[in-house]
């Protein structure tokens, strides 16, 4: 009786506990709008309390899991993703190509354009994880494992600005972002696709360890100044844009580059 008892303190201070951490991650997400969602848990707590209990569950203390932000439509969509990720497999799809290498981006993209044709991902890391038609290959955005001029089709989201900075585990290198650049470009087949995203900016600034964030012009005259752009879209906020607007800030850049 005693360990039940204790047991049943352990879970109830479990509980508590993991209420006051999901509780602060919420209220950090929930920003101004704090009061407003807590008001809302209080009456939803008061309902819950209340129910017809369904027997076929648990229901403790110990199990409650709080998410207290996600009241709207757009709760957790990241238009950046979402947009950009569309984006590149719509592009990838269009040129058909028999094989698709990815380096590093979301395994959310490469496992959806693994359900239609073979997708070879390319990270320092390896993600230890089984999808249909992606196999994995263990390589640096800085030393790719292929031939100069031998990849037809190409992708790394969100990538290269952060090349250098630390953020991953890697190697400090202020010129990170180039050197990932040219390595993508050194391995592009003549007429292949290249599909990037970088963030922009008005200008070229570095978010401490977060990002790097480049202007147009250096993506498309520097960065990968031996491609030919071939088409370009821009994320500002929840909207896609065909025109880059230095004025409008920070934003994300998707370009598609082929080599002459």
């Amino acid at each position: 009786m005693k360990n039940q008892t204790h047991g049943k303190y352990n879970s109830l201070l479990f509980g508590i506990i993991r209420i006051k951490v999901l509780s602060w991650r919420s209220l950090c997400v929930l920003r101004g709008n704090m009061w407003r969602w807590l008001c809302a848990w209080a009456i939803f707590l008061k309902s819950y309390g209340i129910q017809k209990r369904n027997k076929n569950f648990t229901r403790s203390v110990s199990l409650w899991y709080p998410v207290l932000h996600e009241q709207s439509y757009y709760a957790d969509i990241d238009p950046v993703y979402l947009y950009q990720n569309a984006w590149c497999a719509g592009k990838v799809f269009e040129s058909s190509p028999k094989q698709h290498i990815d380096v590093a981006s979301s395994l959310q993209f490469v496992s959806m354009i693994g359900q239609y044709l073979p997708v070879t991902f390319i990270d320092i890391h390896n993600p230890e994880l089984s999808f249909y038609g992606v196999s994995y290959q263990k390589g640096d955005v800085c030393e790719l494992p292929f031939a100069d001029s031998s990849v037809v089709s190409l992708s790394s989201l969100c990538v290269i600005e952060h090349i250098g900075l630390g953020r991953y585990g890697d190697t400090l290198d202020a010129f990170g972002s180039e050197s990932a650049a040219h390595e993508l470009s050194r391995v592009i087949a003549p007429g292949g696709h290249l599909y990037i995203s970088v963030p922009v900016d008005e200008g070229n600034r570095i978010y401490h360890n977060a990002h790097r964030a480049f202007t147009r012009e250096y993506i498309v005259k520097e960065l990968f100044r031996n491609l030919k752009l071939v088409s370009e879209q821009y994320i500002y906020g929840r909207k896609m844009e065909s025109s880059y607007v230095s004025s409008k800030g920070f934003g994300t850049g998707l370009f598609e580059f082929t080599k002459p």
